[in-house]
């Protein structure tokens, strides 16, 4: 147990943003985890951080980061704003002493990842970053087969996020389909192979949902071949429009048998009547991934109270920010790209 924090007191965590993420880890902080408090939520937009602070019963509001850095209350922090700021956020509050889970993506190039993992190494803070599919009952449980060996050596990996959609496209960058989503799935193919890296990345990807998005440089679509350096073969695919509702799953192929994760049904529930088979899916990765998004959330504030790693690293972020970059040369170039080391 880590001096600084009482072996029965709870953790102090700020959020910074409130937005649509940013209040749900709120939320959990306040309402979900036995050993941690929401200490305040940080939003430079007049009267945000009040509303939600307000809601859920915080300390405190305040409009910017160096204030937050300033309460001695506050002991981690939580970084929900949008992904450009994410790198500059860490960094900060590493600086500052404080521990840091951080959405993805932690950063949106390989220098700004650098940046942050030493950042944290240098003052000794946890780092963690957001993937959630990781504390997912069906992705864990996949890479329970796959650590005991009962899945063999990998062979061939899927992934696919498809998105009911809905988003504003001017409020994000034109690789997002890349850093954003798709680094979801990148992260979880090397959740599913474990030990191996991504070698080599091939992309293909279009505006099919949003032609008119093609002229700023936004795809909608997009599917993505990774070669690991251990001969296995990923395929991630995502698409911004699913009009049947939100759709994750994977899949591992490997010598020993197979396992698939993910399941969009509400419930195992389907109605047949004169309109044919019904099967209500969820609409969103809120109701898709509750548990996962506490899970997460939880062996963060465990790992600090503990004092040991974070169980998602700086180093994992940035290995699926390079594919993700990658892939989005690919796309640009129209040839398969080395993945940076």
């Amino acid at each position: 147990m880590r001096e600084d924090i009482p072996a029965g007191g709870r953790l102090g965590v700020a959020v910074v943003g409130s937005g649509r993420m940013g209040a749900f880890h709120a939320e959990t902080l306040a309402r979900r985890l036995p050993h941690a408090r929401l200490a305040a939520v940080v939003d430079p937009a007049p009267g945000a951080a009040e509303r939600l602070a307000g809601a859920l019963g915080a300390d405190r509001a305040y409009t910017g980061v160096d204030q937050a850095w300033a309460d001695p209350a506050v002991e981690a922090v939580v970084v929900a704003a949008p992904a450009r700021s994410h790198a500059d956020l860490v960094v900060a509050a590493a600086g500052a002493g404080r521990h840091v889970f951080c959405e993805k993506p932690m950063a949106v190039t390989l220098a700004e990842a650098d940046r942050a993992i030493d950042a944290a190494r240098a003052a000794g803070v946890v780092l963690q970053v957001g993937f959630n599919r990781r504390f997912a009952a069906d992705w864990r449980a996949a890479r329970a087969l796959l650590d005991a060996g009962t899945l063999g050596t990998p062979r061939l990996l899927r992934s696919v996020t498809r998105d009911p959609g809905g988003f504003d496209p001017s409020r994000v960058l034109p690789d997002t389909i890349f850093l954003e989503t798709l680094i979801h799935d990148f992260d979880t193919l090397r959740f599913l192979n474990p030990g191996a890296e991504a070698v080599e990345v091939s992309a293909v990807g279009d505006a099919l949902v949003e032609p008119a998005w093609r002229d700023r440089g936004l795809l909608d679509t997009a599917v993505v071949t990774v070669r690991f350096d251990n001969g296995a073969i990923a395929v991630a695919e995502a698409c911004f429009e699913a009009a049947y509702g939100y759709d994750v799953r994977g899949e591992v192929l490997g010598s020993g048998g197979m396992a698939t994760t993910g399941d969009g049904r509400r419930s195992g529930m389907a109605f047949s009547g004169p309109a044919g088979r019904l099967v209500e899916t969820v609409r969103g990765d809120q109701e898709l991934f509750p548990e996962a998004y506490t899970a997460e959330l939880a062996a963060f504030v465990e790992a600090v109270r503990a004092g040991h790693p974070a169980p998602v690293t700086g180093e994992d972020a940035r290995a699926a920010l390079a594919i993700a970059l990658a892939a989005a040369e690919s796309v640009r170039t129209g040839r398969p790209v080395p993945v940076q080391r």
